[in-house]
C-alpha cells in the first residue's frame, strides 16, 4: 500500500469513528455521556491534527498551489463549524434549531471538503509531472 493510500485509508478510519461515535451520543441521550464525548473529542482533534501534519509534509515537499491552500482553509472552516456547533449541542442549555440541525449537517460537509482536499494535494499531485 503506498503512502498517498495509508493517508487517505488513516483519514477515512478517523471519520469513520468520529460519525459513529457522533451517532452513539446522540443516541445515549440527555445527559450526554462525559466518557463518550470526550473520546469523540479526542478523536476529532485527533483527525485534525493528522490532516494538519499530511497538509505541512505535502507543502515541505512543494508548495501548496493557491487552489490546494483554498481548499484546505475551507476543510478548516468546517472543521471549526463542526466543532463550534458540536461543543454548543453538548452543553446543558437547550440550543435554537438550527445549531442542532448545523451539526447534523456539518460533519458530512467536512468529510467531503476534507476528501476533496485530500484527493487535491495527494492524488492529483502524485499524478503531476511537475513532482
Amino acid at each position: 500500500m503506498s503512502t498517498t493510500q495509508v493517508r487517505v485509508f488513516s483519514a477515512g478510519v478517523f471519520f469513520l469513528i468520529i460519525f459513529l461515535s457522533g451517532f452513539w451520543l446522540r443516541n445515549s441521550g440527555r445527559p450526554v455521556n462525559g466518557i463518550l464525548l470526550t473520546v469523540h473529542k479526542f478523536i476529532s482533534l485527533g483527525a485534525i491534527a493528522y490532516l494538519a501534519v499530511t497538509v505541512s509534509q505535502v507543502n515541505q515537499v512543494m508548495k501548496l498551489s493557491t487552489l490546494e491552500l483554498t481548499a484546505c482553509m475551507v476543510t478548516g472552516l468546517f472543521f471549526l463549524g463542526t466543532i463550534i456547533t458540536g461543543g454548543l449541542s453538548s452543553i446543558d442549555k437547550v440550543m435554537p434549531g438550527v445549531v442542532y440541525r448545523l451539526h447534523q449537517i456539518a460533519p458530512y460537509l467536512t468529510a467531503l471538503s476534507t476528501a476533496a482536499t485530500l484527493y487535491l494535494l495527494l492524488v492529483v499531485r502524485s499524478l503531476s509531472p511537475t513532482t
